[in-house]
Protein backbone atom coordinates (compact mmCIF):
# COMPACT_ATOMS: atom_id res chain seq x y z
CA UNK A 1 0.00 0.00 0.00
CA UNK A 2 1.42 3.10 -0.85
CA UNK A 3 1.35 5.40 2.34
CA UNK A 4 1.05 9.57 2.49
CA UNK A 5 4.75 9.95 3.20
CA UNK A 6 5.43 8.33 -0.20
CA UNK A 7 3.48 10.64 -2.10
CA UNK A 8 4.83 13.54 -0.01
CA UNK A 9 8.15 12.39 -1.23
CA UNK A 10 7.36 12.51 -4.71
CA UNK A 11 9.47 15.63 -5.79
CA UNK A 12 5.36 17.23 -6.53
CA UNK A 13 5.38 20.82 -5.11
CA UNK A 14 1.97 21.65 -2.88
CA UNK A 15 -0.09 24.52 -5.22
CA UNK A 16 0.62 28.01 -3.22
CA UNK A 17 -3.13 28.30 -2.19
CA UNK A 18 -3.53 25.22 -0.35
CA UNK A 19 0.10 26.15 1.40
CA UNK A 20 -0.87 29.59 2.37
CA UNK A 21 -3.97 27.64 4.16
CA UNK A 22 -2.07 24.85 5.56
CA UNK A 23 -2.79 25.56 9.05
CA UNK A 24 -6.39 26.42 8.73
CA UNK A 25 -6.90 22.91 7.04
CA UNK A 26 -4.38 21.55 10.12
CA UNK A 27 -7.28 23.46 12.53
CA UNK A 28 -10.08 21.17 10.45
CA UNK A 29 -8.76 18.44 10.33
CA UNK A 30 -8.16 18.28 14.28
CA UNK A 31 -11.61 19.44 14.81
CA UNK A 32 -12.90 16.35 12.88
CA UNK A 33 -10.28 13.92 14.76
CA UNK A 34 -11.44 15.89 18.57
CA UNK A 35 -14.76 14.63 18.12
CA UNK A 36 -13.92 11.02 17.28
CA UNK A 37 -11.61 10.52 19.96
CA UNK A 38 -13.77 12.39 22.60
CA UNK A 39 -16.58 10.67 21.82
CA UNK A 40 -14.91 7.31 23.98
CA UNK A 41 -13.71 9.41 26.75
CA UNK A 42 -16.51 11.19 26.90
CA UNK A 43 -18.98 8.44 27.55
CA UNK A 44 -16.44 7.02 30.19
CA UNK A 45 -17.94 9.27 33.13
CA UNK A 46 -21.74 8.93 31.59
CA UNK A 47 -21.96 5.02 31.71
CA UNK A 48 -23.21 5.48 35.50
CA UNK A 49 -25.39 7.72 34.62
CA UNK A 50 -26.80 5.12 31.56
CA UNK A 51 -26.91 2.31 33.53
CA UNK A 52 -29.46 4.25 35.97
CA UNK A 53 -32.67 2.80 35.52
CA UNK A 54 -35.19 5.00 33.20
CA UNK A 55 -36.15 7.73 33.41
CA UNK A 56 -32.70 9.47 34.33
CA UNK A 57 -30.85 6.59 32.05
CA UNK A 58 -31.09 3.33 30.16
CA UNK A 59 -31.03 1.15 32.72
CA UNK A 60 -28.45 -0.80 31.22
CA UNK A 61 -26.46 -4.05 32.83
CA UNK A 62 -23.25 -4.23 32.71
CA UNK A 63 -22.48 -6.31 29.94
CA UNK A 64 -24.68 -4.19 27.71
CA UNK A 65 -22.50 -0.99 28.58
CA UNK A 66 -19.47 -3.45 28.09
CA UNK A 67 -20.79 -3.38 24.66
CA UNK A 68 -21.79 -0.16 24.17
CA UNK A 69 -18.10 1.06 24.63
CA UNK A 70 -16.98 -1.99 22.45
CA UNK A 71 -18.95 -1.89 19.59
CA UNK A 72 -17.94 1.60 18.89
CA UNK A 73 -14.31 -0.03 19.64
CA UNK A 74 -14.43 -2.93 17.52
CA UNK A 75 -15.87 -1.67 14.32
CA UNK A 76 -13.27 1.51 14.36
CA UNK A 77 -10.64 -1.14 14.56
CA UNK A 78 -12.03 -3.47 12.25
CA UNK A 79 -12.15 -0.80 9.29
CA UNK A 80 -9.22 1.16 9.97
CA UNK A 81 -7.33 -0.30 7.11
CA UNK A 82 -9.96 -0.49 4.26
CA UNK A 83 -11.17 2.63 5.25
CA UNK A 84 -7.33 4.27 4.74
CA UNK A 85 -7.46 2.14 0.97
CA UNK A 86 -11.05 3.11 0.66
CA UNK A 87 -9.70 7.00 0.56
CA UNK A 88 -6.43 6.51 -1.38
CA UNK A 89 -8.81 5.08 -4.13
CA UNK A 90 -11.98 7.84 -4.59
CA UNK A 91 -10.11 10.51 -2.59
CA UNK A 92 -9.81 11.62 1.05
CA UNK A 93 -11.85 14.89 1.16
CA UNK A 94 -15.15 12.73 0.35
CA UNK A 95 -13.92 9.85 2.84
CA UNK A 96 -13.68 12.77 5.52
CA UNK A 97 -17.12 14.32 4.72
CA UNK A 98 -18.24 11.05 4.38
CA UNK A 99 -17.52 10.17 7.69
CA UNK A 100 -17.94 12.92 9.43
CA UNK A 101 -21.85 12.81 8.29
CA UNK A 102 -22.27 8.79 9.09
CA UNK A 103 -20.93 9.80 12.70
CA UNK A 104 -23.09 13.05 13.16
CA UNK A 105 -25.58 10.92 12.21
CA UNK A 106 -25.07 8.16 14.49
CA UNK A 107 -24.99 10.54 17.48
CA UNK A 108 -27.91 11.87 16.87
CA UNK A 109 -29.82 8.80 17.05
CA UNK A 110 -27.38 7.52 19.81
CA UNK A 111 -28.52 10.58 21.62
CA UNK A 112 -32.26 9.14 21.55
CA UNK A 113 -31.77 5.53 22.10
CA UNK A 114 -34.60 4.41 24.12
CA UNK A 115 -32.92 0.95 25.10
CA UNK A 116 -29.72 -0.15 25.80
CA UNK A 117 -29.26 -2.50 22.25
CA UNK A 118 -30.30 0.43 20.29
CA UNK A 119 -27.69 2.52 21.96
CA UNK A 120 -25.14 -0.28 20.96
CA UNK A 121 -26.41 -0.30 17.61
CA UNK A 122 -26.31 3.24 16.84
CA UNK A 123 -22.80 3.43 18.55
CA UNK A 124 -21.39 0.51 15.64
CA UNK A 125 -22.87 3.72 13.20
CA UNK A 126 -20.76 6.00 14.81
CA UNK A 127 -17.46 3.87 14.26
CA UNK A 128 -18.20 3.77 10.70
CA UNK A 129 -17.89 6.97 10.36
CA UNK A 130 -15.27 7.51 12.92
CA UNK A 131 -13.00 4.65 10.87
CA UNK A 132 -13.67 7.06 7.70
CA UNK A 133 -12.18 9.99 9.46
CA UNK A 134 -9.00 9.07 11.30
CA UNK A 135 -6.76 7.83 8.71
CA UNK A 136 -8.30 9.89 6.26
CA UNK A 137 -7.02 13.30 8.59
CA UNK A 138 -3.55 12.33 8.59
CA UNK A 139 -3.27 11.38 4.89
CA UNK A 140 -4.46 14.89 4.03
CA UNK A 141 -2.05 16.42 6.60
CA UNK A 142 0.85 14.94 4.69
CA UNK A 143 -0.25 16.29 1.55
CA UNK A 144 -1.00 19.79 2.03
CA UNK A 145 2.20 20.35 4.28
CA UNK A 146 5.86 20.03 2.82
CA UNK A 147 8.01 17.65 4.09
CA UNK A 148 10.49 19.68 6.82
CA UNK A 149 7.00 20.92 8.46
CA UNK A 150 5.30 17.39 8.55
CA UNK A 151 7.12 16.94 11.80
CA UNK A 152 5.53 19.38 13.80
CA UNK A 153 2.17 19.36 11.97
CA UNK A 154 2.05 15.58 13.05
CA UNK A 155 2.56 16.47 16.67
CA UNK A 156 -0.11 19.11 16.56
CA UNK A 157 -2.15 16.68 14.91
CA UNK A 158 -0.42 13.88 17.71
CA UNK A 159 -1.37 16.49 20.70
CA UNK A 160 -5.01 16.46 19.58
CA UNK A 161 -5.63 13.29 20.64
CA UNK A 162 -4.01 13.60 24.31
CA UNK A 163 -6.40 16.80 24.61
CA UNK A 164 -9.36 14.85 23.38
CA UNK A 165 -8.61 12.14 26.22
CA UNK A 166 -7.96 15.00 28.75
CA UNK A 167 -11.10 17.38 28.32
CA UNK A 168 -13.71 14.40 27.40
CA UNK A 169 -14.03 13.12 31.30
CA UNK A 170 -14.77 17.16 32.20
CA UNK A 171 -17.25 17.56 29.10
CA UNK A 172 -19.24 14.20 29.76
CA UNK A 173 -19.23 15.95 33.47
CA UNK A 174 -20.77 19.33 32.70
CA UNK A 175 -23.34 17.78 30.46
CA UNK A 176 -24.77 15.28 32.51
CA UNK A 177 -24.62 18.05 35.54
CA UNK A 178 -27.10 20.12 33.67
CA UNK A 179 -28.32 18.33 30.72
CA UNK A 180 -29.88 14.03 30.39
CA UNK A 181 -27.25 11.14 29.50
CA UNK A 182 -27.78 11.74 25.48
CA UNK A 183 -26.72 15.03 25.52
CA UNK A 184 -22.95 13.06 25.23
CA UNK A 185 -23.52 12.06 22.08
CA UNK A 186 -25.63 15.17 20.93
CA UNK A 187 -23.16 17.29 21.84
CA UNK A 188 -21.34 16.02 18.76
CA UNK A 189 -23.94 17.51 15.94
CA UNK A 190 -23.39 21.00 15.68
CA UNK A 191 -19.19 20.41 15.71
CA UNK A 192 -20.00 17.96 13.08
CA UNK A 193 -21.72 20.77 11.24
CA UNK A 194 -19.28 23.19 11.42
CA UNK A 195 -16.48 20.77 10.85
CA UNK A 196 -18.30 19.48 7.82
CA UNK A 197 -18.85 23.40 6.18
CA UNK A 198 -15.24 24.56 7.07
CA UNK A 199 -13.90 21.01 5.42
CA UNK A 200 -15.72 21.90 1.93
CA UNK A 201 -14.68 25.07 1.66
CA UNK A 202 -10.59 24.65 3.01
CA UNK A 203 -9.75 21.08 2.32
CA UNK A 204 -8.83 20.06 -0.88
CA UNK A 205 -9.00 16.31 -2.13
CA UNK A 206 -6.20 14.05 -2.60
CA UNK A 207 -5.69 10.41 -3.72
CA UNK A 208 -3.22 7.88 -4.26
CA UNK A 209 -2.14 7.36 -8.00
CA UNK A 210 -1.39 3.39 -7.06
CA UNK A 211 -3.66 2.78 -4.23
CA UNK A 212 -3.96 -0.30 -2.87
CA UNK A 213 -6.56 -3.11 -3.22
CA UNK A 214 -8.96 -3.45 -0.38
CA UNK A 215 -9.34 -6.63 1.26
CA UNK A 216 -13.38 -7.27 2.13
CA UNK A 217 -12.66 -11.38 3.14
CA UNK A 218 -10.06 -10.16 5.74
CA UNK A 219 -12.44 -7.53 7.51
CA UNK A 220 -15.28 -9.62 7.53
CA UNK A 221 -13.26 -12.42 8.95
CA UNK A 222 -11.31 -9.78 11.80
CA UNK A 223 -14.53 -8.47 12.58
CA UNK A 224 -16.40 -11.42 13.18
CA UNK A 225 -13.43 -12.82 15.14
CA UNK A 226 -13.19 -10.03 17.13
CA UNK A 227 -16.89 -9.90 18.22
CA UNK A 228 -17.39 -13.49 18.83
CA UNK A 229 -14.09 -13.25 21.25
CA UNK A 230 -15.46 -10.22 22.84
CA UNK A 231 -19.14 -11.67 23.09
CA UNK A 232 -17.78 -14.51 24.69
CA UNK A 233 -15.61 -13.15 27.32
CA UNK A 234 -18.75 -10.47 28.22
CA UNK A 235 -21.14 -13.56 28.35
CA UNK A 236 -19.00 -15.30 30.44
CA UNK A 237 -18.41 -12.66 33.06
CA UNK A 238 -22.25 -12.12 33.05
CA UNK A 239 -23.16 -15.50 33.99
CA UNK A 240 -19.88 -15.77 36.42
CA UNK A 241 -19.07 -18.75 35.04
CA UNK A 242 -16.74 -18.99 31.89
CA UNK A 243 -17.04 -22.52 31.17
CA UNK A 244 -20.87 -22.16 30.59
CA UNK A 245 -21.31 -23.64 26.86
CA UNK A 246 -23.07 -20.69 25.17
CA UNK A 247 -19.53 -18.54 26.70
CA UNK A 248 -17.03 -21.21 26.19
CA UNK A 249 -18.10 -21.80 22.40
CA UNK A 250 -18.72 -18.71 21.48
CA UNK A 251 -15.23 -17.76 22.48
CA UNK A 252 -13.61 -20.95 20.90
CA UNK A 253 -15.62 -20.01 17.80
CA UNK A 254 -13.30 -16.33 18.05
CA UNK A 255 -10.32 -18.04 18.15
CA UNK A 256 -11.07 -20.37 15.26
CA UNK A 257 -12.16 -17.54 13.06
CA UNK A 258 -8.90 -15.53 13.96
CA UNK A 259 -7.18 -17.79 13.17
CA UNK A 260 -8.93 -18.23 9.44
CA UNK A 261 -8.32 -14.66 9.02
CA UNK A 262 -4.53 -15.14 10.11
CA UNK A 263 -4.44 -18.10 7.75
CA UNK A 264 -6.47 -16.13 4.55
CA UNK A 265 -3.82 -13.09 5.52
CA UNK A 266 -0.59 -15.04 5.16
CA UNK A 267 -1.66 -16.01 1.63
CA UNK A 268 -3.43 -12.74 0.12
CA UNK A 269 -1.19 -10.86 -2.52
CA UNK A 270 -3.20 -7.75 -0.83
CA UNK A 271 -3.77 -8.50 2.86
CA UNK A 272 -5.26 -6.00 5.36
CA UNK A 273 -2.58 -6.69 7.73
CA UNK A 274 0.68 -8.29 6.89
CA UNK A 275 1.25 -11.14 9.16
CA UNK A 276 5.02 -10.94 8.15
CA UNK A 277 5.66 -8.15 10.20
CA UNK A 278 4.99 -10.41 13.26
CA UNK A 279 7.82 -12.48 12.23
CA UNK A 280 9.80 -9.46 13.96
CA UNK A 281 10.13 -10.29 17.75
CA UNK A 282 11.08 -6.47 18.51
CA UNK A 283 7.81 -5.50 16.47
CA UNK A 284 6.06 -7.92 18.50
CA UNK A 285 6.86 -7.48 21.55
CA UNK A 286 6.39 -3.44 20.80
CA UNK A 287 2.86 -4.21 20.23
CA UNK A 288 1.83 -6.00 22.65
CA UNK A 289 2.83 -3.30 25.01
CA UNK A 290 0.81 -0.95 23.12
CA UNK A 291 -2.33 -3.39 23.44
CA UNK A 292 -1.44 -3.75 27.03
CA UNK A 293 -1.26 -0.11 28.23
CA UNK A 294 -4.84 0.46 26.16
CA UNK A 295 -5.99 -2.97 28.04
CA UNK A 296 -5.36 -1.56 31.05
CA UNK A 297 -6.12 2.12 30.44
CA UNK A 298 -10.23 1.09 29.21
CA UNK A 299 -10.01 -1.22 32.06
CA UNK A 300 -9.35 0.68 35.12
CA UNK A 301 -11.71 3.77 33.19
CA UNK A 302 -14.24 1.10 32.88
CA UNK A 303 -14.18 0.28 37.13
CA UNK A 304 -12.93 3.70 38.48
CA UNK A 305 -16.27 5.06 37.12
CA UNK A 306 -18.02 3.15 39.35
CA UNK A 307 -16.11 3.16 42.10
CA UNK A 308 -15.93 7.24 42.45
CA UNK A 309 -19.41 7.74 41.30
CA UNK A 310 -21.31 4.41 42.73
CA UNK A 311 -19.34 3.54 46.26
CA UNK A 312 -18.57 7.10 46.92
CA UNK A 313 -20.93 9.46 45.68
CA UNK A 314 -19.26 12.01 43.23
CA UNK A 315 -21.00 13.38 40.65
CA UNK A 316 -20.02 12.74 36.95
CA UNK A 317 -18.23 16.36 36.66
CA UNK A 318 -16.83 15.23 39.88
CA UNK A 319 -15.67 11.73 38.51
CA UNK A 320 -14.12 13.59 35.50
CA UNK A 321 -11.91 16.01 37.14
CA UNK A 322 -10.70 13.23 39.03
CA UNK A 323 -9.11 11.63 36.10
CA UNK A 324 -6.77 14.82 35.31
CA UNK A 325 -4.06 13.71 36.79
CA UNK A 326 -4.03 10.75 34.91
CA UNK A 327 -4.62 12.80 31.61
CA UNK A 328 -2.07 15.28 32.95
CA UNK A 329 0.51 13.09 33.31
CA UNK A 330 0.74 11.85 29.70
CA UNK A 331 0.88 15.10 28.59
CA UNK A 332 3.76 16.29 30.56
CA UNK A 333 5.89 13.13 30.45
CA UNK A 334 4.90 11.58 27.02
CA UNK A 335 7.24 14.34 25.05
CA UNK A 336 9.88 14.26 27.20
CA UNK A 337 10.20 10.36 27.16
CA UNK A 338 12.35 10.31 24.41
CA UNK A 339 15.18 11.86 27.06
CA UNK A 340 15.13 8.94 29.23
CA UNK A 341 15.12 6.67 26.47
CA UNK A 342 18.09 8.40 24.77
CA UNK A 343 19.38 7.71 28.59
CA UNK A 344 18.45 4.30 29.59
CA UNK A 345 16.99 3.09 25.94
CA UNK A 346 13.91 1.63 25.24
CA UNK A 347 13.80 -1.75 26.89
CA UNK A 348 14.73 -0.34 30.23
CA UNK A 349 12.24 2.66 30.24
CA UNK A 350 9.52 0.55 28.41
CA UNK A 351 10.01 -2.24 31.11
CA UNK A 352 9.88 0.25 33.72
CA UNK A 353 6.44 1.69 32.39
CA UNK A 354 4.56 -1.44 32.20
CA UNK A 355 6.36 -2.43 36.09
CA UNK A 356 4.99 1.41 37.21
CA UNK A 357 1.52 0.25 35.72
CA UNK A 358 1.27 -3.06 37.32
CA UNK A 359 2.08 -1.18 40.68
CA UNK A 360 -0.76 1.15 40.10
CA UNK A 361 -3.80 -1.44 38.85
CA UNK A 362 -2.37 -3.08 42.18
CA UNK A 363 -2.66 0.00 44.72
CA UNK A 364 -6.57 -0.50 43.52
CA UNK A 365 -6.82 -3.65 45.21
CA UNK A 366 -6.78 -1.71 48.41
CA UNK A 367 -9.08 0.83 47.95
CA UNK A 368 -11.73 1.06 50.40
CA UNK A 369 -14.75 3.26 50.72
CA UNK A 370 -12.89 6.34 52.68
CA UNK A 371 -9.53 5.79 51.14
CA UNK A 372 -8.16 9.29 51.32
CA UNK A 373 -9.15 10.74 47.45
CA UNK A 374 -5.25 12.33 46.88
CA UNK A 375 -4.41 8.59 47.12
CA UNK A 376 -6.56 8.02 44.47
CA UNK A 377 -5.34 10.82 42.31
CA UNK A 378 -1.36 10.16 43.06
CA UNK A 379 -2.28 6.47 41.61
CA UNK A 380 -3.74 8.40 38.21
CA UNK A 381 -0.94 10.56 38.07
CA UNK A 382 1.46 7.73 38.13
CA UNK A 383 -0.51 5.19 36.42
CA UNK A 384 -0.30 7.96 33.28
CA UNK A 385 3.69 8.69 33.87
CA UNK A 386 4.08 4.80 33.02
CA UNK A 387 1.58 5.08 29.87
CA UNK A 388 3.85 7.79 28.74
CA UNK A 389 6.57 5.72 29.48
CA UNK A 390 5.35 3.13 27.34
CA UNK A 391 3.61 4.83 24.57
CA UNK A 392 6.55 6.87 23.01
CA UNK A 393 9.70 4.42 23.19
CA UNK A 394 7.22 1.82 21.72
CA UNK A 395 6.17 3.95 18.73
CA UNK A 396 9.64 4.57 18.09
CA UNK A 397 10.67 1.05 18.14
CA UNK A 398 7.46 0.03 15.70
CA UNK A 399 9.03 2.82 13.28
CA UNK A 400 12.31 1.53 13.09
CA UNK A 401 11.22 -2.10 13.59
CA UNK A 402 10.10 -1.91 9.60
CA UNK A 403 11.61 -0.63 6.71
CA UNK A 404 10.77 3.00 5.81
CA UNK A 405 8.47 2.55 3.08
CA UNK A 406 6.06 0.61 5.47
CA UNK A 407 5.70 3.28 7.46
CA UNK A 408 1.98 4.13 7.01
CA UNK A 409 1.00 0.77 7.87
CA UNK A 410 3.18 0.21 10.79
CA UNK A 411 0.91 3.36 12.26
CA UNK A 412 -2.26 1.92 11.44
CA UNK A 413 -1.44 -1.15 12.68
CA UNK A 414 -0.45 0.34 16.00
CA UNK A 415 -3.75 2.55 16.15
CA UNK A 416 -5.31 -1.09 15.19
CA UNK A 417 -3.73 -2.98 18.28
CA UNK A 418 -4.37 0.29 20.72
CA UNK A 419 -8.15 -0.04 19.63
CA UNK A 420 -8.27 -4.64 20.02
CA UNK A 421 -6.72 -3.64 23.12
CA UNK A 422 -9.18 -1.29 24.98
CA UNK A 423 -11.65 -3.43 23.65
CA UNK A 424 -10.22 -6.65 25.15
CA UNK A 425 -9.50 -4.56 28.24
CA UNK A 426 -12.82 -3.38 28.80
CA UNK A 427 -14.42 -6.93 27.84
CA UNK A 428 -11.55 -8.85 30.33
CA UNK A 429 -12.00 -6.78 33.39
CA UNK A 430 -15.37 -6.17 33.29
CA UNK A 431 -16.33 -9.65 32.50
CA UNK A 432 -13.69 -10.31 35.76
CA UNK A 433 -15.39 -7.30 37.62
CA UNK A 434 -19.17 -8.73 36.61
CA UNK A 435 -18.34 -12.52 37.70
CA UNK A 436 -16.55 -10.86 41.10
CA UNK A 437 -19.32 -8.62 42.18
CA UNK A 438 -22.15 -11.56 41.18
CA UNK A 439 -20.41 -14.30 43.19
CA UNK A 440 -20.24 -12.06 46.13
CA UNK A 441 -23.34 -10.08 46.41
CA UNK A 442 -25.70 -13.35 45.54
CA UNK A 443 -26.00 -14.59 48.75
CA UNK A 444 -27.21 -11.10 49.94
CA UNK A 445 -30.21 -11.23 47.93
CA UNK A 446 -31.78 -14.45 48.99
CA UNK A 447 -34.97 -12.57 50.52
CA UNK A 448 -35.92 -10.55 47.09
CA UNK A 449 -38.09 -12.62 44.70
CA UNK A 450 -36.78 -14.35 42.61
CA UNK A 451 -37.60 -12.37 39.38
CA UNK A 452 -35.75 -9.39 40.63
CA UNK A 453 -33.10 -11.26 42.43
CA UNK A 454 -31.31 -12.36 39.33
CA UNK A 455 -31.49 -8.20 37.93
CA UNK A 456 -30.51 -7.03 40.86
CA UNK A 457 -27.50 -9.30 40.99
CA UNK A 458 -25.61 -7.92 37.68
CA UNK A 459 -24.10 -5.05 39.07
CA UNK A 460 -23.68 -2.36 41.60
CA UNK A 461 -25.87 0.19 39.90
CA UNK A 462 -28.90 -2.57 39.57
CA UNK A 463 -28.20 -3.79 43.11
CA UNK A 464 -28.93 0.10 44.24
CA UNK A 465 -31.94 0.38 41.98
CA UNK A 466 -33.53 -2.36 43.70
CA UNK A 467 -32.70 -1.04 47.22
CA UNK A 468 -33.65 2.29 46.29
CA UNK A 469 -37.00 0.92 45.52
CA UNK A 470 -37.20 -0.74 48.92
CA UNK A 471 -37.06 2.26 50.73
CA UNK A 472 -35.41 2.06 53.99
CA UNK A 473 -35.21 -1.32 54.32
CA UNK A 474 -32.77 -1.67 51.13
CA UNK A 475 -30.00 0.37 53.41
CA UNK A 476 -28.29 -3.06 54.48
CA UNK A 477 -28.57 -4.16 50.69
CA UNK A 478 -26.75 -0.67 50.14
CA UNK A 479 -23.91 -1.56 52.08
CA UNK A 480 -23.72 -5.35 50.82
CA UNK A 481 -23.47 -3.60 46.94
CA UNK A 482 -20.37 -1.51 48.27
CA UNK A 483 -19.16 -4.26 49.95
CA UNK A 484 -19.37 -6.30 47.00
CA UNK A 485 -18.25 -3.95 44.26
CA UNK A 486 -15.38 -3.14 46.41
CA UNK A 487 -14.41 -7.19 46.13
CA UNK A 488 -14.84 -7.45 43.11
CA UNK A 489 -12.53 -4.25 42.05
CA UNK A 490 -9.72 -5.56 44.13
CA UNK A 491 -9.83 -9.15 42.30
CA UNK A 492 -10.18 -6.87 38.66
CA UNK A 493 -7.07 -5.00 39.78
CA UNK A 494 -4.89 -7.56 40.29
CA UNK A 495 -5.88 -9.70 37.36
CA UNK A 496 -4.69 -6.22 35.62
CA UNK A 497 -1.60 -5.95 37.45
CA UNK A 498 -0.70 -9.45 36.29
CA UNK A 499 -1.28 -9.50 32.59
CA UNK A 500 0.81 -5.76 32.91
CA UNK A 501 3.61 -7.52 35.04
CA UNK A 502 3.71 -10.47 31.65
CA UNK A 503 3.79 -7.65 29.57
CA UNK A 504 6.91 -6.45 31.26
CA UNK A 505 8.42 -9.79 31.11
CA UNK A 506 7.97 -9.80 26.96
CA UNK A 507 9.49 -6.33 26.71
CA UNK A 508 12.26 -6.98 28.90
CA UNK A 509 13.42 -10.32 26.78
CA UNK A 510 12.70 -8.71 23.17
CA UNK A 511 13.10 -4.99 22.77
CA UNK A 512 16.52 -3.68 22.31
CA UNK A 513 18.58 -2.54 24.88
CA UNK A 514 20.52 1.03 25.17
CA UNK A 515 22.16 1.48 22.16
CA UNK A 516 26.23 1.96 21.99
CA UNK A 517 27.22 5.59 20.96
CA UNK A 518 29.41 4.18 18.56
CA UNK A 519 26.76 2.23 16.61
CA UNK A 520 24.53 4.92 16.66
CA UNK A 521 27.04 7.24 15.07
CA UNK A 522 27.20 4.44 12.36
CA UNK A 523 23.65 4.04 12.22
CA UNK A 524 23.05 7.91 11.57
CA UNK A 525 26.41 8.15 8.82
CA UNK A 526 24.11 4.94 7.15
CA UNK A 527 20.90 6.95 6.97
CA UNK A 528 23.07 9.97 5.57
CA UNK A 529 24.82 7.75 2.95
CA UNK A 530 20.87 6.39 2.00
CA UNK A 531 19.56 9.77 1.63
CA UNK A 532 22.75 11.15 -0.46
Amino acid sequence: MTTPADNAGRGSRIPEAVHRRRWAILGVLMLSLLIVVLDNSILNVAIKTISTPAPTGLGATQSELEWAINAYTLVFAGLLFTAGLVGDRIGRKKVLLGGLVVFGIGSALAAESGTPNELIAYRALMALGAAFVMPATLAVLMNVFEREEQPKAIGIWAGGVGLAIAIGPITGGLLLDHFWWGSVFLVNVPIVIVAVALMVWLVPDSRDPRPGRVDPVGVVLSVVGLVLLVYGIIKGGELADFTDPTALSTIVAGLLVLAAFVWFEKRSDHPSLDVTYFRNKVFSAAMAAIALVFFALMGVTFFSVFYTQSVRGYTPLQSGLLMLPLAAAQMIFAPRARLVVDRFGNKATTTAGLLLLAAMLAAFAGFEADTPIWVLEAVFFLMGTGMAHIMTPTSVVIMQALPREKAGSASALSNTFRQVGGALGIAVLGSVLSAAYRSRIEDKLGLLPAGVRDKAGESIEATLGVAARLGPRGDSLVSSANDAFLHAMHVTALCGAVVAVVGAVVVALFLPGKASTPQKGKEEQEMVAAVE
